[in-house]
């Protein structure tokens, strides 16, 4: 048996699916590493398997010793997982305040800190610890008026999204269960991007201040959306200081172009389905390891289900039909003739 991210036999491993035979038979079985941190990727056009390998990670870390699994939901593909695998499903999940940095705030409200209402929303987010207080010290605020006004836009506008609690989401609630699925798929980019980088912030926190006691591993389906969104910065200090602390990513995208060239170059396990757009596949040949022989584009699996995965740790790429899930897929899209049967 193989397993992929590790170089040796002891440790939680999960199975991934088997080897592809040339004529599509299964092999032997491929197991992946979940002992140890990782930052995997998954990339593969709509489809061909993305999501649903991503749910066969989801399962597989759920049912692992030490670790946890947070799933970034902005589809909501992943509700079925409350019914069989003992994850948590949070719809439209809420977040304090506080769990975003003052520079977190002025991102998201797309203010320059430097301007005058940047730097009042700055010091309200210091000073403040729910978004009640950050209104209230606004209001109170020694500043213009105009100033006072517009930062009390920013967060009026803020408020509305419904995505900010005094008891929101905490690392600590996430530690608490086998695993947690963050259904997004109610809000926007902008309270969905506040959700992710508040959640990754936390995680990451809290293994530094060792405050939880398992391995987090963040899922996010969609990824692009994140790392092209407020969420970025937090997805970034995953994938660059998430292992000293032991806080992995995995990271599902259609648009591997869209992602910043360090999310793949620093993927130690990279999961290829079909991909034929050519700037999605010239972003993976940029990061192409020299120990791989040919190209992406000559290697890249045809049928859904199938993955050419890169491992680094083993310096090793491997052609692998991955298993059937264990929980219902809820990525799929609805047919017609679905309906007319209903």
């Amino acid at each position: 048996m193989t397993v992929l991210g590790r170089t040796g036999d002891s440790g939680a491993a999960g199975n991934l699916g088997t080897y592809r035979a040339r004529d599509g038979s299964p092999g032997a079985r491929v197991d992946v590493d979940l002992d140890g941190p990782h930052v995997a990727l998954v990339v593969g056009k709509r489809g061909y398997g993305k999501s649903y390998t991503l749910g066969v990670l989801a399962e597989e870390l759920a049912a692992a010793e030490g670790v946890t699994p947070v799933v970034a939901d902005p589809m909501g593909a992943f509700v079925t997982f409350a019914d069989e695998t003992g994850f948590e499903v949070v719809e439209s999940p809420q977040i304090a305040a506080s769990a975003l940095t003052s520079r977190a705030w002025c991102d998201l409200l797309g203010l320059d800190r430097e301007s005058p209402t940047g730097s009042l929303v700055w010091r309200a987010a210091i000073e403040a610890e729910t978004l009640a207080e950050m209104v209230a010290y606004v209001a109170d605020a020694d500043a213009n008026p105009a100033t006072r006004r517009a930062a009390r836009n920013h967060l009026a506008l803020a408020e509305s999204w419904g995505v900010f609690s005094s008891d929101g989401l905490t690392a600590v609630d996430c530690a608490a269960a086998s695993g947690i699925v963050l259904d997004c798929s109610g809000y926007d980019a902008a309270p969905m991007n506040a959700v992710v980088r508040a959640v990754a912030d936390d995680l990451y926190r809290a293994r530094i201040a060792e405050s939880i006691r398992t391995l987090p591993w963040l899922v996010v389906d969609e990824a692009h959306a994140f790392f092209d969104g407020v969420a970025e910065p937090a997805l970034r200090t995953i994938v660059t200081r998430g292992r000293r602390p032991g806080v992995s990513l995995v990271a599902a995208t259609q648009r591997p172009a869209a992602l910043p060239e360090v999310a793949i170059s620093q993927s130690d396990v990279l999961l290829a389905h079909r991909l034929t757009s050519r700037p999605d596949r010239d972003a993976l040949a940029r990061a192409r390891p020299a120990y791989m022989r040919g190209s992406f584009a000559d290697r890249m699996p045809e049928t859904p289900g199938a993955a050419l995965v890169v491992d680094d740790a083993t310096e090793s790429v491997h052609a692998v039909r991955i298993r059937e899930r264990r929980v219902a897929h809820g990525g799929g899209s609805p047919s017609a003739s679905e309906l007319r049967k209903g």
